[in-house]
């Protein structure tokens, strides 16, 4: 635990090696039984995370207009900011321009309570931007997909819809199951003392295993084209450099300081977790395309929020006393 708990902490690191070390397996390796692993590696990225969220948090006053606006942005601006950018960088590669709009359409992660902790923001309103955008984009996913990318790929909503419930459905239940057992025995004191911190690691385990075995997969074509990561890299990194100007626009001309810094990192980071298992469950072996941008995107992701933590007194001002 302690291993994965330092993983996590350096993840700008721990995923680039393990996307080395998935390259160089697969190149001198068979690979074929990876595939086994996909489902069993998905629900340990997602599970954990799920032990962790606080649906009761919905139900808490506070932040409205901050959550609107995150929704606005992650429903109506970005998905068809990335759809564009795809049509526009991968014309002849639909399955990486559905991996940009995977990891467009599922916004939200336990990083961005984080990260929000981090830049001395409003933590409450972060809590409700992960679980809102969470369930909102568990619902939307298939539809946005059927309507953007219908005519590129073959989408088959029920697919689509079933892995939902696979890698979402599934272990939110299992997850609030295991929430409300533990802290009925322990209380809840202990278990955001002492269980909490224990699940995240796990999560990351997940994250690791499944990079690992979508870039052992996808190692000969990348051997092939080593061009292909730079290419991949470009259009990612303009989707985030637009998504933090607007949402930090916005943040300046609509909200309080910690409303705004809540709504940066409830729009900006993205739940890669659950868009990485969509791509590689949902679309077959072609999804391993979409696997590989989503992989990719944990590295911009992580190092654009470290950078962003940095900026916050710059462009917020400081925090409050005792914020």
């Amino acid at each position: 635990m302690a291993i994965l708990a330092r993983l996590t902490r350096n993840l700008v690191i721990a995923i680039p090696l393990t996307m080395v070390l998935g390259l160089v397996y697969g190149s001198v390796a068979p690979v074929a039984w990876l595939t086994a692993l996909v489902v069993p590696l998905t629900l340990l990225m997602v599970y954990p995370m799920m032990v962790n969220l606080k649906l009761k948090q919905l139900w808490q006053s506070g932040g409205a207009r901050a959550l609107g606006l995150a929704q606005l942005i992650n429903f109506a601006v970005i998905p068809f900011v990335a759809f564009a950018m795809g049509r526009l960088w991968f014309a002849e590669q639909p399955y990486l321009a559905l991996g940009l709009l995977l990891a467009a359409l599922l916004p939200t992660s336990g990083m961005t309570i984080s990260w929000t902790g981090f830049a001395k923001g409003d933590v409450a309103t972060a809590i409700k931007m992960t679980v809102v955008g969470l369930l909102l984009g568990s619902l939307v996913t298939p539809l946005y997909v059927q309507a953007l990318m219908g005519a590129s790929i073959p989408v088959d909503m029920l697919a689509v819809f079933r892995q939902i419930l696979l890698v979402v459905g599934l272990p939110l239940v299992a997850g609030q199951l295991t929430r409300h057992y533990l802290v009925g025995k322990h209380g809840q004191a202990a278990f955001q003392k002492t269980w909490a911190p224990r699940f995240p690691p796990l999560s990351t385990l997940g994250v690791l295993g499944i990079v690992f075995v979508a870039m052992a997969l996808k190692a000969d074509e990348l051997v092939g084209q080593p061009a292909l990561l730079i290419e991949i890299a470009v259009p990612l990194l303009a989707l985030y450099l637009i998504n933090f100007a607007l949402s930090t626009w916005v943040a300046h001309r609509f909200l309080s300081r910690g409303d705004g810094i809540a709504l940066v990192y409830g729009t900006v980071m993205r739940n890669l977790s659950i868009a990485l298992a969509l791509a590689m469950n949902a679309f077959g072996e072609a999804g391993t395309d979409a696997a590989l941008l989503v992989a990719l995107a944990y590295v911009v992701q992580v190092q654009a929020a470290a950078w962003y933590v940095r900026l916050t007194p710059r462009l917020f001002g400081p925090a409050e006393e005792g914020a």
